[in-house]
């Protein structure tokens, strides 16, 4: 069936839509703030064979989007084995090397069907406050095996023909910090996945099958269409580039992400042969994450090409399980998102030696994961989990973002009031932080500052997984790096750094104790000496620089 594009216009825009309530449906019902108020949460509707992804909400987070394809395809292949398959029933787990990016974030998966007949999948992912381990939060930065950062749930039903099993809602309760937590959570995206069925039911009723499956076939071949037009505009050759991370939180030894990248006419081969192996501490990652990231990394450079199956088809992924983008269990993964920044700064590098003049300067580059728990009066846990700012690139139109998200996401941080109404603590500064964007004709965005102070007189413990305390972000075309990250602590004059740059566990904090988070800049784009004066001028009236306009 071949549709007009006024119809596919249409219905592209109605199933986007659905995929839009759910986000929002759990947005709004989510009790934890990193789903409520941060967004770390998405929806899809995939393919009922491959699990590839057929639509995406517009507010979901991108990497999710990326590796949820291998989630429904675990399912799938869980069906496929297993038999039994009904309406009603609802799959939950967290398998961290099966759906990709690590073991807080709980995929729910359920089929839709249409007269008896499996029509297409819808699924939900959300991160959880805490799931167990031995770090509040789960991002435990001396992990050396899974089994330290939470319980993994396999492929299970959460529910059968329509009926919860309440075995699988104890087990989840039994084993975190915060089960009420994730009891709000979980049946937030329940709800989400009750909205989308009913809404894609209506638009079935409406339109029938035959047209909206012929409209998936559509939006898929398009994406692959522009994304080989947009390849092909680019010149054939292997462009490498490679980065950083400061050490796995285990060994104090810096890591490697390398990638050759090649084009050839309206093809591309991403080969990260040359990375690291997997590594003792948290930072490795899966084959599902990384091609996730990649996917993520290209939609920022190819912003026309739809986000669905498609537009990876011309691509072509080397990820050698030898190294840490493609590692296997019990490897830990608590800290993915620290690896696939590195990963997703490569992949611009490389671009940018193919394309220097549509280059962008690599960003901060670290979500600072930072964990404070403690207990309250009554007894029970507090648990705060939060990620934080820095600058972004800068590129060949403008200075980069100050304080702005990574490029892993659409997600914003939780206002500060939400943060010190849920729990018993105090910023005391979140602020700009001065001549931390890497010089250039576009300077690089500013990082940020930020002070808390614990106010439980109970005290608390912090724990902190970030990165870029050794290896900055780097500048391109002449660009200078952007400023390391810092991280420090002071508990009634007792002062402290982590030996390792940006990674720490169990500091403890009295009543009144403080942490110090200090973020990079972006690097910079071009040579900072062909700066116009007057945006010299300009950063130093702000604030951004110091010293005096040169």
């Amino acid at each position: 069936m071949t549709l007009d594009p006024v119809t596919l216009a249409v219905l592209k825009g109605r199933l986007e839509q659905i995929a839009d309530e759910m986000d929002a449906t759990l947005y709004r019902s989510a009790f934890n703030p990193i789903i409520a108020e941060a967004r770390d949460a998405c929806h899809g509707l995939y393919h009922r064979e491959t699990g590839d992804t057929l639509v995406q909400g517009t507010k979901g987070l991108p990497i999710f989007v990326g590796a949820m394809a291998f989630a429904v395809k675990a399912v799938i292949d869980k069906v496929s084995a297993q038999g039994g398959l009904r309406p009603g029933d609802t799959f939950i787990f967290n398998d961290q090397y099966a759906g990709g990016t690590h073991l807080n974030d709980f995929r729910l998966v359920r089929p839709v069907f249409r007269n008896g007949e499996l029509f297409c999948w819808l699924a939900s992912a959300g991160h959880w406050l805490d799931i167990g381990g031995n770090v509040p939060g789960g991002y435990n930065p001396v992990a050396t095996e899974s089994f330290q950062e939470g319980v993994l749930i396999p492929v299970v039903k959460l529910a059968a023909g329509g009926e919860i099993r309440q075995d699988i809602l104890d087990i989840l309760a039994a084993n975190s910090r915060l089960p009420n937590s994730n009891w709000g959570d979980l049946n937030g995206q329940l709800n989400a996945l009750d909205l989308g069925e009913k809404r894609l039911n209506a638009l079935l009723d409406e339109h029938g099958e035959a047209t909206i499956d012929a409209a998936f076939d559509a939006f898929s071949a398009r994406a692959e269409a522009l994304m080989r037009e947009a390849v092909a505009a680019l010149p054939d050759g292997t462009y490498s580039f490679e980065d950083w991370l400061d050490n796995d939180g285990i060994v104090d030894e810096r890591l490697t992400v390398a990638l050759d990248l090649t084009i050839a006419g309206e093809t591309m081969v991403l080969d990260f042969s040359r990375s690291s192996p997997p590594c003792a501490g948290p930072i490795n990652i899966s084959t599902p994450t990384s091609i996730a990231a990649c996917y993520v990394a290209l939609k920022h450079v190819f912003t026309d090409v739809p986000a669905n199956a498609g537009c990876l088809r011309p691509i072509t992924f080397i990820i050698p399980e030898t190294t840490l983008l493609g590692a296997k269990a019990p490897k830990p993964m608590a800290g993915y998102t620290e690896t696939i920044l590195r990963l997703i700064g490569v992949v611009f590098g490389a671009l940018a030696k193919a394309v220097p003049e549509r280059a962008t300067a690599g960003p901060f580059g670290t979500i600072n994961a930072l964990s404070m728990a403690g207990h309250r009066a009554n007894g029970a846990r507090w648990v705060m989990f939060n990620f934080f700012g820095g600058g972004l690139g800068g590129n060949p139109e403008s200075d980069g973002l100050n304080h702005a998200n990574n490029p892993i996401s659409t997600a914003t941080m939780p206002p500060v009031e939400i943060l010190e109404a849920a729990y018993p603590v105090l910023f005391t500064q979140w602020a700009l932080r001065p001549d931390s964007g890497g010089a250039g004709v576009h300077r690089g965005g500013l990082g940020a500052i930020y002070e808390i102070e614990v106010l439980d007189e109970r005290g608390a413990e912090v724990f902190l997984l970030g990165e870029r305390g050794r290896y900055a972000p780097f500048g391109v075309n002449g660009g200078g790096e952007g400023a390391l990250n810092r991280f420090s602590w002071d508990d009634g004059g007792t002062t402290g750094t982590p030996p390792m740059a940006s990674k720490v566990t169990g500091v403890k904090l009295s009543q009144g104790g403080k942490v110090r988070l200090e973020t990079p800049g972006g690097g910079g784009f071009g040579d900072p000496a062909a700066r116009d004066q007057a945006a010299r001028d300009r950063d130093v009236r702000l604030g951004y620089l110091t010293g005096a306009p040169a």
